[in-house]
């Protein structure tokens, strides 16, 4: 549709933080939306005269942001929040395992529906999941995790994951919960040549996504790879999230993770990995090199007591980074946007300590730098003309923020800023603080109740 005849959005008298390439931002300024594209921008009133009007906002009291960019969770986990809480990483594991491993669709639907309802609600409209726990009989896991997406009505990334290697190949899974080597392949390219749209506005799309080096085989991280560029879609795993696994690494494979990555083809601008905790300086300049994109996920980090990512360091090297909530059984809050204000707290605790992050690198972390992790920069993650119309409205002039003159101070350092208006691609999914495209009661109706029918069946053996 020309954008002379689509249907157009204005918002206006809103402070405006675009994260484009030149950090550009406007004291009071406006924003056109043509149908699902941002239009103009810029500072003082809208042009006049603009056809077609649909809508008129007034963003008095606001700051006017991209959408957030979430880049790495496990819906699934949704409905196992809460339990071993005093874990480190492979204790958790090991812990949960036995639970996640009896998952079936309608767990897996109502944890979705509550994992993305929960980000969605604060100011996340492109989500991604790394699903990799397959459960033989457990129905079509990954349709029900887009159907949720599809039906929140926000852009999604869905990380097909897959693990082969079981406690009998001295893995950490059951040995129930895992696929062979052929079928993860089979399933994986399945749901990649079903689901995966690779145009601009898409809004679903698909990555091959093998767990981790302890619970997938050599054979299905390199097949993996090779699947993944056949098919013309990103990869992800996690990696180099603590010392055990690069312990793991060393006695196994001979290397530290970052060179077993590379020996199965897992470093590229096509991949991005979770956590990357433990990183020396060789191990950073090889992601900066290869384009490698990192995950940062600093609340479950600081949960498993994984360490502090060198995020400072990533960042001065080029290696591209944006934020994960990651699986809210490691971030039971389930929220992207208190990342932001974690992202920079928990740096500061490194050894750059005050100079790690300021404000406006936090936000770009949630917005940009998840846009270019999950390869989609030039049509998500800052306000410029001809993107995609996927913003967020803060309130800033309430009671938590008032006081803070600069907005995007307020909305990371600050406490979590209500979302007003929330749109993705042109579309309402947030107003007012609450989600229009579902029922929110419902949703934690539905997710309690499967919650507790879960740890029945775990109870009854």
């Amino acid at each position: 549709m020309a954008a002379s005849a689509a249907a157009r959005t204005i918002i206006e008298n809103c402070a405006i933080a675009t994260v484009d390439a030149n950090d550009t931002e406007y004291a009071s300024g406006y924003v056109v939306i043509a149908g699902n594209r941002i239009e103009s921008i810029g500072a003082g009133k809208a042009p006049e005269g603009l056809e077609n009007v649909v809508r008129r906002i007034d963003g008095t009291g606001h700051l006017v942001t991209p959408g957030l960019v979430n880049t790495h969770h496990h819906f699934y986990q949704w409905i196992t929040r809460g339990m071993a809480t005093d874990h480190n990483l492979f204790n958790w594991l090991v812990a949960l395992y036995p639970t996640w491993a009896r998952i079936d669709e309608p767990m897996v639907k109502a944890a979705a529906q509550g994992s993305l309802a929960m980000m969605a609600r604060g100011g996340v409209t492109t989500a991604m999941d790394h699903h990799y726990v397959f459960p033989k009989g457990s129905g079509d896991l990954s349709g029900a995790v887009i159907g949720a997406a599809s039906d929140m009505g926000v852009r999604f990334t869905l990380a097909r994951g897959s693990m082969d290697r079981s406690e009998k190949d001295g893995g950490l899974p059951p040995d129930f919960a895992v696929e062979t080597l052929e079928g993860a392949l089979a399933a994986t390219e399945e749901t990649v040549r079903k689901h995966h749209d690779a145009s601009f506005d898409a809004m679903t799309q698909v990555a091959v996504a093998p767990c981790s080096p302890f619970s997938v085989s050599t054979e299905l991280m390199k097949q993996g790879a090779e699947l993944a560029r056949r098919l013309g879609v990103r990869l992800h795993t996690h990696g180099s999230e603590t010392v055990e696994e690069e312990q793991f690494c060393k006695e196994l494979f001979g290397m530290g993770p970052t060179e077993y990555f590379e020996s199965t083809g897992w470093l590229g601008s096509d991949v991005w990995m979770a956590h990357c905790v433990h990183m020396n300086d060789s191990d950073i300049a090889a992601f900066a090199r290869t384009g490698t994109g990192v995950a940062h996920c600093p609340s479950s980090n600081a949960r498993l007591a994984a360490g502090i990512a060198r995020v400072p360091d990533m960042l001065k090297a080029g290696v591209p980074v944006g934020l994960g909530v990651d699986g809210t059984a490691s971030n039971e809050s389930g929220e992207l946007h208190t990342e932001l204000r974690n992202a920079l707290l928990i740096n500061r605790l490194g050894a750059h300590r005050e100079a790690a992050l300021n404000a406006r690198q936090a936000l770009r972390l949630g917005t940009y730098g998840g846009a270019q992790v999950l390869g989609r920069a030039d049509q998500i993650g800052s306000l410029e003309a001809g993107k995609l119309a996927d913003l967020v409205m803060w309130k800033v002039d309430g009671l938590g923020h008032s006081t803070i003159a600069d907005p995007v101070t307020a909305i990371v350092f600050g406490a979590a800023a209500p979302v007003t208006l929330s749109l993705v691609n042109g579309k309402p999914v947030v107003e007012d603080n609450h989600l229009v495209t579902v029922d929110e009661d419902a949703i934690a109706r539905a997710a309690r109740s499967e919650s507790q029918r879960l740890a029945r069946i775990v109870a009854q053996g």
